[in-house]
């Protein structure tokens, strides 16, 4: 009789717990903060459509074209300083840039956030690659007509020949976005089939 009714509590509770810790401060819930789900999606090479032309200001005041970077695969991650999940992937992102940076390029696109917040982070988290400022979330929305990153953190993998590849909604294990960067970079090899 006791278990009966303990579980609907212990399960509400337990949900309760989990909304609560998809958000670490007060600024993520009232900022319009939207917790990925882990969802991965990979593309088809026959499917794939062409990333838009994302020109902007990277953080160290450098001009940046998305289209310049074409003949290799290209990594763009959505962040932002005030994002919990985006600091926790951080030093993956950094470590899987530093062992492949060779074979693809990083971007990070920070969005919705103060120069000064974001240079901080990025001092504090090692980051090496280019960042991207996306202080209203308009170039974000650019990839509206592909395949949109629809949270923050969101990973997008941009093929050799510039079509959007695949998409990761929230924080990226070191595995999951290898296998991102593999899937981008196989499947935009001509086989001469």
């Amino acid at each position: 009789m006791f278990r009966s009714r303990a579980l609907p509590a212990i399960a509400a509770g337990l949900a309760l717990l989990a909304l609560t810790a998809c958000s670490s401060s007060e600024s993520e819930v009232g900022s319009g903060f939207v917790a990925g789900d882990g969802s991965l999606v990979v593309i088809d090479e026959s499917q794939r459509q062409s990333a838009p032309d994302i020109t902007g200001t990277t953080l160290d005041g450098q001009p940046f074209s998305l289209a310049e970077l074409r003949g290799k695969p290209t990594i763009l991650n959505v962040w932002a300083s005030w994002c919990a999940p985006c600091r926790a992937e951080a030093p993956i992102l950094e470590k899987v840039w530093q062992a492949k940076q060779r074979d693809v390029h990083f971007i990070g696109l920070d969005t919705r956030d103060s120069d000064t917040a974001a240079l901080s982070c990025i001092r504090k988290f090692g980051i090496t690659y280019p960042n991207v400022i996306d202080r209203d979330g308009a170039l974000q929305l650019r990839f509206s007509d592909t395949l949109p990153p629809q949270a923050i953190p969101s990973t997008i993998v941009i093929d050799a020949q510039g079509r959007v590849a695949a998409r990761a909604l929230g924080k990226v294990s070191e595995s999951t976005l290898l296998g991102m960067i593999e899937a981008a970079s196989t499947s935009s090899v001509s086989t001469g089939d």
